[in-house]
């Protein structure tokens, strides 16, 4: 793949960026969550470092929907600010559906306007060339058409860094994926040290604040385990089951996991509707995706533990799709993963879950 072509920076001209007196200049502009920071030191320092690295200008942050990448992105942004003389820049793209109003979205955050005879891409270039800068890209799967034009961006602005999060990998010269996992779990022969696992301190930091004096017990922790380990150590997905504990019992609440989906919902009002609901969050991905796929991720379903590409292949049921490329493209979406780790090898071949 070619690299990417800079946005005419000979010709970029040196433009101010708007004062913003009243904030601070390498942090200010980063969100400010409302609740805890819990675990992810690995992933923290994996990432920092990689923001460190000579050459590396652009690094996106994927997986599926409620697994923390935008926690993660705010969190290596606020360990990393110090680094960027000029500054840390959050861009929320949630609530942007046309990737033609990216770079406005950028420009207004960045007090960028759009005058003379030159085009918006220009001005950023001009604005953001001689600022050594880290831009962070919030929720960029449904404006990934825009992806050539961050990557020309980036290209024509020698000390600009892109942090960008996303449910799909941008696939552009230079990107470096790093994909975001649920949260470690507890093993399930072993009661030892549960309590201090990231996804069961999750559940306990979130149930404590749904429940004023919530004091789990031995069996409430064994219990809040199982919960973690049914729900795949999701984030949202065990932040939404904890908050359920105003309510039910960690072991009530264990035994009406059955169907997740239906259990799972009841967010903060406060927070994104794709983020109230699993059900909300699973469908975020799925409406971006073309039909064929939508179909082929209909018909995957039926596999309770996993399957191979000839499963998938035998249930598509659509002679004209290439399913292979069909079945990448949803582990791309962060809708399939890959079932065997780094080494392993299966005789039938890979194997997926949903």
């Amino acid at each position: 793949m070619a690299d990417p072509t800079p946005a005419t920076p000979s010709r970029a001209q040196p433009v101010p960026l708007a004062p913003r007196p009243d904030q601070d200049r390498t942090g200010a502009r980063l969100p400010a969550p409302l609740t805890s920071f819990v675990g992810r030191e690995r992933e923290i320092e994996t990432v920092a470092a990689l923001l460190r690295r000579e050459g590396v200008r652009l690094v996106t942050l994927t997986g599926p929907g409620g697994v923390g990448k935008t926690r993660l992105a705010v969190r290596v942004a606020e360990e990393v600010a110090g680094e960027y003389p000029d500054g840390v820049v959050f861009v929320a793209l949630a609530p942007v559906q046309d990737p033609e109003l990216v770079l406005s979205a950028i420009a207004q955050v960045l007090g960028v306007r759009e005058t003379g005879d030159q085009s918006l891409a220009e001005r950023l270039a001009g604005a953001l060339h001689e600022r050594r800068l880290l831009l962070v890209l919030d929720n960029f799967e449904q404006v990934i058409d825009t992806g050539p034009q961050i990557a020309r961006l980036v290209a024509a602005c020698p000390r600009l860094t892109a942090l960008v999060t996303s449910r799909v990998v941008l696939r552009l010269s230079g990107e470096h994926d790093v994909s975001v996992q649920p949260l470690p779990l507890p093993e399930a022969d072993s009661e030892a040290m549960t309590a201090e696992t990231d996804a069961v301190r999750l559940f306990l930091a979130r149930a404590r604040a749904a429940r004023a004096g919530f004091v789990p017990t031995d069996a409430d922790t064994i219990a809040v385990a199982a919960i973690c380990r049914r729900l795949d150590g999701l984030p949202l997905a065990i932040e939404l089951a904890a908050a359920r504990v105003a309510h039910l019992p960690p072991a009530a609440l264990l035994a009406r996991l059955e169907q997740r989906l239906p259990l799972l919902t009841g967010g903060p009002r406060d927070a994104p509707l794709r983020q109230q609901t699993m059900r909300d969050a699973i469908a975020w991905s799925y409406d971006l995706l073309p039909a064929e796929e939508q179909a082929l991720f209909r018909r995957l379903a039926v596999f309770a533990g996993g399957f191979t590409l000839d499963a998938a292949e035998a249930v598509a049921g659509d002679a004209a799709l290439s399913v292979f490329d069909a079945l990448c493209a949803l582990v791309d979406a962060s809708l399939v993963q890959r079932a065997d780790g780094p080494g392993e090898r299966d005789p039938d071949g890979p194997r997926y879950l949903l």
